[in-house]
């Protein structure tokens, strides 16, 4: 019996799906590198999950080198981070600041040579509803979240480029692919360096360097204590540090770090984790009218502005603790604040 030509169409799309495949598969291998001996630079490393990634990329025995800009953090990093029997060094250094991101890079040059990764992970996250979102979070969350990743990319580009190798790793966030209500600065910053990410890996790809955009979602990494909020600061300290520390909706700092190595081991182009970020992002994009109408309602369930103009005034999340974001339901944030440097002295 002879194959019907919707059969032969359909096995014709399969051969030629399996050779995408087959093809895809080949390109990952070949892209492959190792982390032994790579001088690999993480912007923001002291703590969170830039302290997890600089564990991981030593215990593959990579060269490290991390700044911040509170030095006993960076203490305590090289503290921890001496265990893994690599060379590390520590630079305090506000990536904001292009002339301290320069003189950052020159020291790494000189004390443990050329960069072969760049993760560009420094961020800070203002939580405010509208009201209460001034001009300084906008300015002050996009000199972090993108000029700092800027800084810091143009000062590798030009080795990575002459060499034809190179990784840069832009740690972009969900809240760049989605605008959740009450992080607008954070979202606005994100969105931005999604775009400069992706342009970027599209123009370096013909130079041998590879740019993986890296897309969060919710990361157990105890970070939520030293990330600002405005309006009902207490309020909105709990509806985050809650939702950061639920295992359907979060993922641990570890398991985020690995799948994030691996990106970049392999030259992967974009990483969304976890599984809600992932289905989120797909149904934005296919439906991205739907989305907005169900987080306008998503933002009625979220504190309402501060009535007097005390809401206008920043705080730290570890300024703003109650019973409830001491509970049980925050155990697995506060373990990781103690694991990852959060806590501070």
């Amino acid at each position: 019996m002879g194959i019907s030509a919707r059969n032969k169409t359909l096995l014709g799309g399969l051969a030629g799906l399996g050779a995408v495949v087959a093809v895809n598969h080949l390109l990952r291998l070949k892209r492959k590198i190792s982390f032994q001996h790579k001088t690999v630079v993480i912007t923001g490393g002291s703590r969170g999950l830039g302290l997890v990634l600089a564990r991981l990329f030593a215990k593959e025995g990579a060269h490290i080198a991390i700044c911040a800009r509170d030095a006993e953090e960076l203490k305590r990093a090289m503290t921890d981070l001496q265990f893994y029997g690599v060379p590390v060094f520590t630079y305090p250094c506000d990536v904001t600041d292009k002339n301290q991101v320069h003189e950052f890079f020159q020291a790494v040059r000189r004390e443990i040579g050329p960069i072969d990764v760049l993760v560009n992970n420094a961020g800070i996250i203002i939580g405010t509803p509208l009201d209460h979102a001034s001009e300084e979070d906008f300015r002050e969350a996009i000199e972090t979240n993108f000029w700092g990743a800027y800084f810091a990319t143009n000062e590798v580009l030009p080795h990575m480029r002459a060499y034809r190798s190179g990784r840069i790793v832009n740690i972009a966030s969900f809240g760049g692919k989605v605008a959740f209500p009450h992080l607008l600065p954070y979202s606005a910053s994100k969105f931005t360096l999604v775009g400069y990410s992706e342009g970027l890996r599209a123009e370096l790809l013909a130079d041998g360097v590879y740019v993986t955009t890296v897309c969060p979602g919710l990361i157990r990494s105890g970070s939520p204590r030293n990330a600002w909020f405005k309006g009902q600061a207490k309020k909105e300290y709990a509806w985050f540090k809650i939702g950061d520390s639920l295992p359907l909706l979060s993922m641990s700092a570890e398991q985020t770090a690995q799948e994030i190595m691996d990106a970049c081991r392999y030259g992967q182009a974009e990483l969304i984790t976890t599984l809600p970020a992932r289905l989120a992002s797909a149904f934005h994009g296919l439906f991205p009218g739907v989305t907005a109408d169900f987080l306008s309602i998503v933002n009625r369930l979220l504190p309402s502005p501060e009535a007097s103009s005390l809401g206008n005034q920043r705080y730290l999340g570890k300024e703003r603790e109650t019973p409830i974001t001491r509970s049980a339901l925050t155990k697995l944030t506060d373990e990781a604040a103690v694991a990852n440097n959060e806590l501070g002295q």
